[in-house]
């Protein structure tokens, strides 16, 4: 069971959990991009890359015999704020399809490039599938 945890008086972030308890078999995930299983981009454009990093975050939890419910921690690293921030609805869009909830303990943080030249975003998770 996910608890999220906000503490008494704070305001309810939007969004995001500013912490998240629970027990269980822990997954990390790997920084993953906006590209698919053969390695390819899927667009030049800030969300439909959030969104193939969004559905490969997903593959590799389901690989674990996790569900996207099961997510606890998410760091975004983003190439252009700006970019992240006016791709918004499209990335809430797509987080709601594939992930659910928004109670995962999330932080977001520019970057001045990734690895992979083309790459816009790179997402890392953690998850906890109960016992």
């Amino acid at each position: 069971m996910k608890k999220t945890l906000l503490p008494s008086g704070w305001l309810k972030p939007r969004g995001y959990a500013n912490g998240v308890a629970v027990r269980g078999t822990q997954v990390y995930i790997a920084g993953q991009i906006g590209w698919d299983e053969q390695a390819r981009f899927v667009s030049h454009e800030f969300g439909a890359q959030a969104t193939q990093a969004l559905r490969n975050v997903v593959a590799i939890l389901r690989e674990a015999g996790g569900k996207p419910e099961h997510l606890v921690r998410m760091t975004w690293y983003v190439t252009d704020k700006r970019a992240y921030l006016a791709a918004a609805k499209e990335i809430g869009a797509a987080f709601r399809e594939l992930i659910g909830d928004y109670d995962i303990a999330m932080s977001a943080v520019q970057v001045v490039a990734l690895i992979e030249d083309e790459a816009l975003v790179e997402i890392e998770a953690t998850a906890v599938i109960p016992d």
